[in-house]
């Protein structure tokens, strides 16, 4: 029987480090509203929503799919952590910070694709 996603240590870290970029992009400067902010938004609220959508599909097939689009949001905000501390938007021990968070559930997403694949006797 499946846990709530809830209670999934990977769901509560990528739910977890969404919450903090909101705060933290709040201090953005305005005219990045629809830029940096959305983009960093977008990408992060990506993961754990793919995770989520993963676990309640009908195939481990398509979980797999769904961890990869997670895994591929969050590389993409691996990069606009990085441009947003070259920009000065966010200080250097926060975006090491957020980095460190994001490498550990790309870590963890990289896992339970292995796991997932070996379900499916899948080598890659």
């Amino acid at each position: 029987m499946m846990r709530k996603f809830e209670e999934l240590p990977i769901f509560k870290q990528s739910h977890n480090l969404v919450i903090k970029l909101y705060k933290f992009t709040e201090t953005f400067p305005d005219s990045e509203k629809y830029g940096l902010t959305s983009q960093i938004r977008r990408s992060a609220v990506s993961v754990p929503a793919n995770i989520v959508e993963g676990l309640h599909r009908n195939t481990t097939k398509e979980l797999i799919a769904f961890m990869y689009n997670a895994r591929g949001s969050a590389g993409e905000l691996l990069y606009h952590l990085l441009l947003s501390k070259d920009l000065n938007y966010l200080e250097k021990e926060v975006y090491l910070e957020l980095d460190e968070i994001t490498q550990e559930i790309l870590k963890q997403l990289n896992g339970r694709i292995r796991s997932e694949k070996r379900k499916l006797n899948i080598i890659s």
